[in-house]
């Protein structure tokens, strides 16, 4: 029986970055997966195939909206959705060859099957063939990650009921999209079939569509996404059934003033949010205690409550992203070796992939006025913005949010074009806990969409923006 310093159960983000991190630290690693390719839900199934159908729906969407008025005349073109999933297939499997090369080059030793604990430092692995291999351990990482959930009435058919996994793999646009879950996963694919020419309609239990996140860009976001893409929000609404009559799916929902609506779709999308996997991984077996809400516990430093096993990412609490996996992948295989890492979990930033691209990082103003915190804010728009004039990307704004006494950057929300990449100055700057002043002294490239974070600055610390 061959025995590792350390074994991952699980090779997303989280396993395969605590893999590398565990091994470039000189322990002998293995890595678990229970599928024959590596990287988890988002290399798959989630943010990287997502984002290929998203820049290729937004250049078809460009093609027939846009050129004209760029001076590119072109026959009307066509959506060839089976390329634009070739296409998608492509991104998908260069990606996952990528994560193999570093196994190799880590000398990470990769296991395919189902890991389980028989007892707190052995594993076993099940074979597909149905075979069975046992290791020994002495420490171990869970990092395999959540499924899609669902609500009463719904039954998953993956035909017409589908999940995100299944609507990657499309063989049609659809007439009639209905999306169940206004957050991130639903808008984004969402708009891939909006830009293609579906007609999407949203259902949200929550008063706001992104509730998560701060509500000056849910309400932009909504404006936006009705206007560019003929999004149509149906918000407090509750979902009763959904059901799948053939050719097509009937969805019965109640709204605030308790009425019953019937809507009819092509497909229903169910995007209610996640839920952690840890099905069949022997946690009693081992003495591992979950949560009411089947999250694995652990302490501040990711440590279970038994002696040398870990949990990452989406199997605890915080927010279900890659990027707060691969931070905790690292940070717990730091402290394996005696080092201190740490992760501010506040300044860890969310994106959501529409067009414009909404990312925050920090406080909302929601929370601050819980908190009865004194604050200030400041907001540019990118209509105001040369660049964004120039790309014509004029929707949205950055948004500032600083202590009114300090000026400390408490929180920072944008909507417009590479938001996305945006937030990273953000991130440095409340990181190094950075005031506006700070931001609005330093030199930005002209013309570029970040001048925008500038002026938000300068709008926050007394009103000087420039161009506004």
């Amino acid at each position: 029986m061959e025995k590792f310093d350390v074994t991952i159960i699980g090779a997303g983000p989280g396993g395969y970055v605590a893999a590398i991190r565990c091994a470039q630290l000189g322990m002998k690693t293995a890595l678990i997966e229970r599928y024959p390719s590596l990287g988890g839900t988002c290399l798959n199934v989630g943010c990287i195939p997502s984002k290929a159908l998203l820049d290729s729906s937004e250049h078809y969407f460009n093609a027939v909206n846009h050129f004209e008025e760029h001076g590119i005349d072109i026959q009307p073109p066509k959506v060839n959705l089976k390329q634009m999933i070739e296409r998608k297939r492509g991104v998908v499997k260069m990606t996952v060859d990528g994560i193999n090369f570093l196994m190799k080059k880590n000398k990470i030793t990769v296991y395919t099957g189902h890991g389980s604990f028989v007892s707190p430092n052995l594993i076993e692995i099940a074979k597909a063939d149905g075979s069975k291999e046992q290791i020994e351990t002495t420490k171990t990482v869970i990092a395999t990650g959540s499924k899609p959930s669902t609500l009463p009435g719904i039954e998953i058919d993956k035909k017409r009921i589908i999940t995100s996994t299944e609507a990657l793999e499309l063989t049609e646009v659809p007439k009639n999209l209905v999306i169940i879950g206004g957050g991130v996963i639903g808008l984004e694919l969402g708009s891939v079939y909006a830009r293609l020419g579906s007609k999407v309609t949203v259902v949200e239990f929550m008063d706001r569509i992104i509730p998560g996140m701060d509500g000056s860009l849910s309400k932009e976001l909504q404006r936006v996404l009705k206007k560019n893409l003929s999004f149509e929000f149906l918000l407090k609404h509750k979902v009763m059934d959904v059901k799948n009559t053939g050719k097509e799916v009937s969805i019965r929902v109640e709204n605030a003033k308790g009425e019953k609506i019937e809507i009819k779709g092509d497909y229903c999308l169910v995007s209610v949010g996640r839920r952690p996997y840890t099905d069949n991984l022997g946690l009693d077996k081992a003495g591992v205690r979950v949560d009411n809400r089947g999250r694995i516990e652990t302490d501040e430093h990711l440590k279970t409550n038994v002696d040398g096993i870990y949990a990452i990412g989406d199997v605890v609490k915080g927010a279900m992203l890659a990027h707060k996996a691969e931070e905790e992948g690292v940070y717990v295989a730091e402290q394996m070796t005696g080092q201190k890492p740490h992760i501010n979990y506040n300044l860890i930033p969310g994106v959501v992939y529409t067009w414009p691209e909404v990312a925050a990082v920090g406080l909302t103003e929601e929370q601050l006025k819980e908190q009865g915190r004194k604050y200030k804010t400041g907001s540019f728009p990118f209509k105001a913005s040369g660049r964004a004039r120039a790309s014509m990307d004029t929707d949205g704004f950055v948004k500032v949010i600083c202590d009114e006494a300090t000026d400390e950057i408490l929180g920072v929300h944008m909507i417009g074009p590479r938001a996305a990449d945006m937030i990273a100055e953000a991130v440095v700057a409340m990181e190094y806990r950075a005031s506006a002043e700070d931001i609005s002294r330093m030199s930005h490239a002209h013309p570029t969409f970040t001048e925008s974070m500038k002026e938000a600055c300068l709008d926050a610390t007394g009103k000087r923006a420039i161009h506004i």
